[in-house]
Formats: structure tokens, sequence, C-alpha cells
């Protein structure tokens, strides 16, 4: 169900359990995922709210634990990646839903010519996903759909497509964002905290509906239809907005 936002958040709290995005929520997009940009005001920011929350933020990405954990360098904390196929909870136990092998080979050797043809496309194997980029050929977006789509047909009932902006992927069905933060909150430091999930992207909706059931934040970043409850326009803003939450820390 989308509901009407209410607008700019409520100001934040150290005592509240906060589950974020990355590409779209804490960095600006780049042309490939290889290409983003981390500043040390970021890492920064991340590290201060972590130690003010007591460890309850946990980064949600598409991109896999091993990818988002090397934009972090030295900071450690709880990180789920793959739209929740794989999560590291605060303990640093390591959780994994993986796909069939045999279907994503098979998916993966289709798609190898289809990238000769159109080189504007970029696949990538994230492990458990197979991600299909068309954000240098706008163009190719309802094609890389079908085309997804068609190939997923093909795979069996145990795979789904996951759609985003610029891409479309294809994953083990039945995990999302939303399992992932319904995961974490069933553990400490998140157990019992008031949820805040902040998210710019149509396969964030999921984490969007998992704190709306539980009376929580949820905040759409930019433009677009959502379920979310709030919004904030651009990342300079959700930066802003998890920095008001350490005033008065010290």
């Amino acid at each position: 169900m989308m509901n009407r936002h209410r607008g700019k958040p409520p100001a934040p709290s150290v005592e509240w359990a906060y589950f974020l995005d990355v590409d779209g929520t804490l960095i600006d997009f780049a042309d490939t995922p290889d290409a983003v940009h981390v500043d040390t005001a970021l890492l920064e920011l991340i590290a201060r709210l972590h130690r003010a929350s007591g460890g309850a933020v946990a980064l949600v990405s598409g991109r896999s634990i091993a990818d988002t954990a090397s934009l972090l360098g030295a900071l450690r904390l709880p990180l789920a990646g793959q739209h929740g196929l794989e999560r590291r909870d605060a303990t640093g136990r390591l959780w994994i839903h993986a796909a069939p092998p045999d279907a994503k080979a098979a998916i993966k050797a289709a798609l190898l010519p289809v990238l000769d043809r159109h080189p504007g496309l970029l696949l990538e194997d994230k492990g458990l996903t197979l991600a299909l980029h068309y954000r240098k050929a706008p163009h190719l977006g309802a094609y890389a759909c079908r085309l997804m789509t068609r190939l997923l047909n093909g795979a069996g009932k145990d795979l789904e497509i996951q759609r985003g902006k610029y891409v479309v992927e294809i994953k083990p069905a039945g995990f999302d964002k939303g399992t992932a933060v319904g995961e974490y909150l069933c553990e400490p430091p998140f157990k019992t905290r008031r949820p805040v999930f902040i998210g710019d992207d149509l396969n964030d909706e999921h984490g969007f509906a998992e704190v709306n059931q539980l009376d929580g934040i949820s905040i759409k970043v930019g433009k677009g239809v959502s379920c979310a409850r709030f919004r904030l326009p651009d990342v300079a803003t959700v930066r802003h907005w998890l920095g008001e939450a350490m005033k008065g820390q010290q």
C-alpha cells in the first residue's frame, strides 16, 4: 500500500535502530558500481552514529558484503548484502541464502553473447545474484527487463526478478531487504528499538514495508511513488538528518 508522505521525518534519536541503503542514499550514484566515491566525512558520520546508538546501525545494500566492506575501509559494522541474501550480524557471524548454482551458471552463460552485442550493458556477478546494469545505455532498459524475465522463466521457481535504478537482477526468491531488517530486529542491539529504514530505490520498498508494520520510520530518498512514510530529497540531506541524532553527544 502506498502512503501519503508526511514530508520531513521527525528528529532522529540514538535510541533507534538504523538500517541504511548505500548507493543513492549515503553516496551518490556513478556510471558503474566501482566508480562511486566514499568520502572521509561519510565514514566518520557512520562511525559516530554506530557508537552513539550502541551499535544499532546496519548497512542494507544490493552490493555484496565484501563490496560494501571494501568501501568502508577499517570501519566494521553489521552489513546485509545482495538484497538480504547474505547478512553479517552484530557479532560478526555470516548468514547466507544461496542461489541454485546450475541455474545461475546457465543464465550467466546466456547473457555473455548479449554483452558482446550491447557493450553499454554491464553484467555484475555478485556471487549470489546476477545484475544486468543499463545505466550507460538507458534506451536498453525495456530490453534488459524482457531478457532477464525470459531467462528467469526458464530457470525454475526458486529465483525472482529484482528491479532497481538502471538495473535488473535475478536473485533467489523469498529474501529481500525487508527480511534482512526483520532478522536484525530479532537480535541485539537492534531488538526492542524503533527501526528506521532509509533508501531510494525499488528494492528498498521491502525495507519500508517491514518497518511500517512495526511503526518505524521509513524514509524515501528522492522522487518516486513509495510506501515510505517520509521523504528526504537527496544524499546530502540524508547525511545531515543522520548527523542530527548526535547533537549533544560527545
